[in-house]
């Protein structure tokens, strides 16, 4: 992974679209914004990998296909890639391997999710209920709602985590994503309210969850031989990906994201870097509770409550985490949320964010995503030029 760099890449805004455009539009739109940020045009590209999650949402099967003849790619190498929640990560590590082993040069990576407004709330529930096991879970529909809580009482109850904790997450992350034009939910909310919204499942309230959105983020990939000679690009440094138990009753520490764990210490190991060296974090918040434990399986701390409490992963803190907003702030159509953290990252490396950023661009971010109740998790670290 020496030379694999984020060549340029782009977003559109995450939102519930009322304008009558479609994931068509919104495609066509990152690609070009991302070309142009990359300084290339189309002919340039010899390689598409595509993330969606559900073909309920787009109604389009072989999207990858029909996404290279709208973008007018022709004889060029197709991939599409889903994985849950890791869609769009994995949609990224897809391209970053087709790179490496030479396969292509450059590399658009093109996320998009239609997941707000074609669907009503309740379909969409009953479609995520798919994601974990469809025999169990989804026929007795028991969504994600329900399956993250027991997760997270889990959690608390293991370690001593509260809701006020759970608020402190949803209100900051909201706070940060008032920076982010792009962002679905860039709210002026507190703890207090946070805690005063109405219950969804106990113990997450409506404002813990993060919501349903459309939108599409792409990325370009390439080697520096290949891109178009710009200083300070980010490299993807190390990539790893490791799965859980699909059942929270089947597993052994069903509060525990144990697979970020696993994947973590490859993804370091790839890089070659040390987990101290980590700067900023992109991670994957569906749940306010979720962020904590996903910190706490990645291991960057001592103990992630008493960095919660002291402010640690704040934007002014030692460890900046969801400085786009994340899910909760930012958004989560899921095909292209993998895609904008890799972007967000990458651009925080190369200090030309558009939104909150920390006081100096770190070396080092960290990417994390995840499927299911984090049962397929993909981690990717990015580096800045020395």
């Amino acid at each position: 992974m020496s030379d694999v760099l984020i060549g340029g890449g782009a977003m559109t805004a995450f939102n519930r679209r009322k304008d009558g455009s479609s994931w068509r539009d919104w495609c066509l739109e990152a690609f070009h914004s991302a070309l142009d940020d990359a300084g290339l045009v189309s002919c340039d590209i010899d390689a598409l990998v595509v993330a969606s999650e559900s073909d309920f949402f787009s109604l389009q099967l072989n999207p990858a296909a029909l996404i290279a003849d709208e973008l007018g790619l022709q004889g060029i190498r197709l991939l599409r890639a889903e994985g849950g929640g890791a869609t769009g990560h994995l949609a990224v590590q897809a391209g970053a391997a087709l790179v490496a082993s030479g396969q292509a040069r450059r590399v658009a990576v093109l996320g998009f999710e239609a997941s707000a407004a074609h669907l009503d709330g309740a379909s969409v529930g009953a479609l995520y209920s798919l994601s974990y096991d469809a025999w169990s879970e989804g026929a007795l529909g028991i969504g994600s709602a329900s399956i993250y809580a027991l997760s997270a009482l889990a959690f608390m109850q293991e370690t001593g985590a509260t809701a006020q904790d759970f608020a402190r997450v949803a209100a900051r992350n909201r706070q940060n994503a008032r920076q982010n034009h792009l962002a679905h939910l860039p709210l002026d909310v507190s703890e207090a309210e946070v805690l005063a919204s109405p219950l969804v499942s106990a113990p997450y309230r409506r404002l813990d969850c993060s919501p349903l959105s459309d939108g599409a983020a792409c990325v370009i990939l390439g080697s520096g031989a290949d891109l178009p000679q710009r200083s300070g690009r980010a490299r993807l440094a190390g990539m790893a990906v490791a799965n859980d138990r699909v059942r929270l009753g089947d597993r052994a520490a069903p509060g525990r994201f144990v697979a970020k764990t696993v994947a973590m210490r490859a993804a370091l190991a790839q890089a070659g870097c040390a987990s101290d060296a980590i700067g900023l974090i992109e991670l994957y918040d569906s749940f306010s509770g979720a962020q904590l434990q996903a910190l706490d399986a990645l291991g960057l701390t001592d103990n992630v409550l008493t960095a919660e409490r002291d402010g640690c992963f704040a934007a002014d803190g030692a460890l900046p985490v969801n400085l786009s907003g994340g899910l909760l702030g930012q958004g989560a159509p899921v095909g292209a949320t993998g895609v904008a953290q890799i972007l967000a990252a990458a651009q925080q490396i190369e200090g030309r964010y558009h939104g909150c950023r920390p006081a100096q661009p770190p070396r080092f971010a960290l990417v994390d995503t995840h499927g299911g109740i984090a049962t397929l998790c993909a981690l990717s670290i990015l580096e800045g030029s020395v």
